[in-house]
């Protein structure tokens, strides 16, 4: 899916939260190539850069060599579920992001684009299959967003949890077509987090 985040940045662009808010400082790319962010500084007025990490970079999972708070957003697209452990690699992700910055994901949704079959078909690398949440799902390998959200809640806070459905057509899924690969659809789902000032205490 390499052209994902273009995709999304044409439908980001009329939305203020990513011109105002979340796109805003020096950022960090996770998985980025080859279709970064970094194309479209400028396009989003107040990002000043984006540091591309991809696998000749290092490792995405521990993210070996960035410190602690060192980017004002992290963004990545349709890398989580190439991640080994999940849990581990959105709480570096969420370390290496600085207070009141944010984290802007997106991953495929299982049943867009799975589509109820996994090892994927579309893409053999992907560890995991991702929803917002079921309570029982057909993937012996998803992942409930909601589950994981709730998990880091302590150091985050929730903006948005949507599903993108961008020109996802149900007749093509139901001849078992592989939506991402044409130039408008979006299967998706977008997760957006704030990194609290301060980590909550557990309750």
């Amino acid at each position: 899916m390499p052209w994902e985040q273009s995709k999304a940045a044409k439908r980001r662009f009329s939305d203020g939260a990513f011109l105002n808010s979340y796109f805003v400082g020096e950022g960090i790319d996770i998985g980025g190539k080859p279709d970064p962010l970094s194309q479209y500084c400028g396009i989003f007025p107040l990002m000043k850069s984006v540091r591309v990490w991809d696998l000749d970079d290092g490792d995405a999972q521990p993210m070996p060599g960035v410190a602690d708070g060192s980017y004002d957003f992290v963004h990545s697209s349709h890398c989580l579920e190439h991640m080994r452990d999940v849990h581990e690699a959105l709480g570096n992700w969420i370390r290496i992001t600085k207070p009141g910055g944010h984290l802007v994901i997106t991953i495929p949704d299982e049943d867009m684009y799975e589509q109820g079959i996994f090892p994927s078909r579309f893409n053999s690398d992907h560890k995991w299959t991702m929803t917002i949440y079921k309570k029982q799902s057909w993937s012996p390998r998803s992942v409930n967003l909601l589950d994981l959200c709730r998990d880091f809640g302590d150091q985050v806070q929730v903006e948005r949890l949507q599903m993108v459905r961008d020109f996802f057509r149900g007749a093509l899924a139901e001849r078992q077509v592989d939506q991402t690969r044409t130039p408008v659809a979006e299967c998706a789902i977008e997760m957006v987090l704030k990194k609290l000032a301060v980590a909550k205490a557990a309750e």
